[in-house]
């Protein structure tokens, strides 16, 4: 039991025994979620210049929502369709994991800074990517990388599909389009 800052550090430094940690800690929900929130704050605040005050409130939302969906399209691709042996998991692990995934997201605020946004973004993105693929491997207890790799690619074009499908049904609903 780590504290929350400490977790937080931990989870941007791609840390695997604290994703180990997370995924057993039942209790850490509460903290996952804060992450998410704190990201799409983060995110939010980067991207006002181009959003505005509205797209920190739609970056939360998209955040939040993203979280839940894209861990469940984790748990069902890596439990059901590319699981190894060993996997053991429920979706509760994959939310706690995935949350704490978001940690480097917290670096989003920087876009705030002109001319900053693009790289912030672009870094964080492929920070949070590295990210979730550790929180995976742990989470399905996977010995291989390179499926929970694959989990995560499938799940991103999942996640991606759905995603463009509810901007057509719904107009483009604004944000900074980018949440894990």
């Amino acid at each position: 039991m780590g504290s929350f800052g400490n977790r937080v550090f931990r989870a941007a430094k791609l840390d695997a025994g604290l994703y180990a940690e997370v995924e057993a800690d039942k209790g850490a929900i509460r903290q996952a979620l804060l992450v998410v929130f704190l990201y799409g704050i983060s995110a939010g605040f980067g991207s006002i210049s181009k959003a505005g005050l509205g797209g920190i409130f739609m970056t939360i939302v998209m955040a939040l929502v993203g979280w839940v969906i894209w861990a469940f399209i984790t748990y069902m691709v890596g439990t059901n369709l590319l699981p190894e042996p060993q996997t053991r998991s429920d979706y509760g692990e994959l939310l706690r994991t995935i949350g704490f995934a978001n940690s480097p997201g917290l670096i989003g605020v920087f876009g705030i800074i002109p001319g900053l946004m693009t790289p912030v973004f672009l870094v964080t993105t492929v920070w949070m990517l590295v990210a979730t693929v550790v929180a995976v491997k742990q989470a399905l207890d996977y010995q291989s990388t390179f499926r929970a790799v694959g989990v995560c690619v499938i799940a991103l074009i999942v996640q991606l599909l759905f995603s463009a499908f509810l901007a057509f049904i719904f107009g483009g609903v604004g944000g900074t389009g980018y949440a894990a």
